[in-house]
């Protein structure tokens, strides 16, 4: 099998935090300027709380931090099963279907936020992410 599949669902999570990144600044500029927010209001996340930001607004915004959470490991792990040469059909599997359970999760996130299907696609995809890990740790002991 070719260890450069493994880097595909790696990119594919990157680019969707490019699409929620973009995203998150179309919120944020529109809302601004809609409510005549000077952008130095927001200098710091303590003064972002003294403004009355949007559902939507804040809905994106924690939906990208939580892309550079658990995803940080999803990267290094690919790269480590790539590196290594370990990638086989088991780790495509979990790290194409991690790819896709953050990509449910954004869609929740951002549009109708439903904590508990959020909640569900989050925990699939943190336990997709577990698996992954030990199986990245047994191939490498």
């Amino acid at each position: 099998m070719q260890a450069e599949l493994m880097l595909q669902p790696m990119v594919v999570v990157m680019l969707l935090t490019f699409v929620v990144w973009l995203g998150l600044y179309r919120t944020r500029i529109g809302g601004m300027r809609r409510a005549r927010i000077h952008p130095q209001r927001l200098a710091t996340r303590a003064r972002k709380s003294e403004v009355v930001i949007s559902e939507a607004e804040q809905r994106v915004s924690d939906n990208f931090m939580n892309l550079c959470e658990l995803p940080v490991i999803f990267y290094a792990l690919c790269l480590a099963l790539f590196v290594t040469g370990e990638v086989n059909a088991v780790n495509l599997a979990l790290a194409w279907s991690f790819a896709v359970s953050r990509i449910v999760h954004s869609f929740i996130h951002v549009t109708y936020n439903r904590v508990l299907h959020r909640f569900a696609a989050y925990v699939f995809g943190g336990v997709l992410l577990l698996l992954l890990a030990l199986r990245t740790g047994w191939a490498l002991v």
